[in-house]
């Protein structure tokens, strides 16, 4: 009877937590994003902060709050202004369109037909638009039109996302200010959960959440500035914004692409065939390489990701959690992946300390 009574004391008191953790979820959900953006913005950035400390003297309140602030005037007044030049760049890219109409091209560079396979296609569509260069590109102002209609249609839910990174900001702070508390008590709950593992485990855990998050933020740096050099150089206008929309769009698959090539066919259009194949050459053979070798370096740092394996990492976290998936995808794949090789290492390790064989077991 005292068993019985026990255990239904017991399950009690496991609904009860249960329905805790639940509500908790239900009421933190809504911010889920926000506290994961904060939590993967302070972890990046937890060096400067701690520079930032020691010249506050320790003073963490002071530390938290110039280092919030300056975040937001480095992401948050940047990505209200894309909004805006955004829109105006779309209006502005449909006029210029409309002011191509009878505009000749010229005829093709003799080079062209050389291109194997697709030269003489090439050379054929060159010169069926010769005469008018906007209808070379008539199959992009349906998109351009109908990208400007989403935007404005969907302008409740950028104003929810600039909702959202500001509620970041606000956690950033805490997340500076109590970030070693935080530490401590993961550190107590993996110790906890895998006992003697706990501090390997939780060292391949931090080494692969920093090789994810600085190998794509870090991609991203370098393949805008890159880009914008090579704009400035072949004279495409707005280098600094395009730059800017680069570093944003590093962070989708096959993103940056859409930005040089545009740059190209522009100056190419504008008659400047010369710096359009160097535009091209630029952002195949330097922007993009960037991608191919500088961020596989640096997440091979922390653990070991194929390529493909990033790749479905990004797309499906995306899917799955939206942009911030950009981050968490690679990240919870490279977490899985390094913790299933650490545990099977120290199999191994195990099985060769005791020959292979069974602990003999006392009478």
């Amino acid at each position: 009877m005292v068993k019985n009574q026990q255990r239904i004391e017991q399950i009690a008191g496991l609904i009860l937590i249960g329905s805790i953790v639940i509500g908790c979820w239900l009421v933190l959900r809504p911010f889920t994003s926000a506290i994961l953006w904060a939590a993967i913005l302070s972890f990046a950035t937890w060096p400067l902060y701690a520079a930032l400390l020691r010249g506050c003297r320790g003073r963490r309140n002071s530390a938290a709050i110039l280092m919030t602030l300056c975040l937001s005037l480095v992401l948050l007044v940047p990505f209200i202004l894309i909004g805006f030049t955004f829109t105006d760049s779309i209006q502005s890219a449909l006029d210029w369109f409309d002011k191509q109409k009878g505009t000749t091209i010229g005829p093709p560079p003799a080079w062209l037909e050389q291109i194997p396979i697709a030269g003489k296609d090439l050379k054929a569509y060159w010169e069926t638009h010769a005469a008018d260069a906007s209808s070379a590109l008539n199959w992009l102002k349906p998109w351009l039109q109908q990208a400007g209609v989403w935007l404005l249609k969907h302008s409740l839910d950028l104003a929810q996302g600039v909702f959202h990174l500001a509620m970041s900001m606000l956690m950033l702070f805490f997340f500076y200010r109590d970030g070693e508390e935080v530490v401590r008590l993961l550190r107590e709950g993996f110790q906890r959960i895998s006992g003697d593992y706990a501090n390997e485990l939780f060292t391949v855990i931090k080494g692969t959440v920093q090789g994810v998050v600085y190998g794509t933020i870090g991609t991203a740096l370098a393949q805008a500035i890159l880009a914008g050099i090579g704009f400035a150089i072949a004279g495409v206008p707005s280098p600094m914004q395009l730059a800017l929309f680069t570093f944003f769009l590093s962070f989708i698959p096959v993103g940056p692409p859409i930005i040089w090539i545009g740059a190209s066919v522009w100056l190419f259009l504008e008659g400047f065939p010369g710096w359009g194949i160097f535009m091209i050459l630029w952002g195949g053979g330097v922007i993009s390489m960037v991608d191919n070798f500088i961020k596989p370096y640096i997440i091979s740092r922390g653990s070991r990701l194929s390529f493909i394996t990033m790749l479905l990492g990004v797309l499906g976290g995306v899917i799955t959690f939206g942009f911030i998936g950009v981050f968490l995808g690679p990240t919870l794949l490279a977490v899985g992946y390094s913790l299933v090789q650490t545990m099977l290492v120290r199999q191994r390790r195990h099985k060769a300390d005791s020959g292979g064989k069974p602990a003999e077991q006392k009478p």
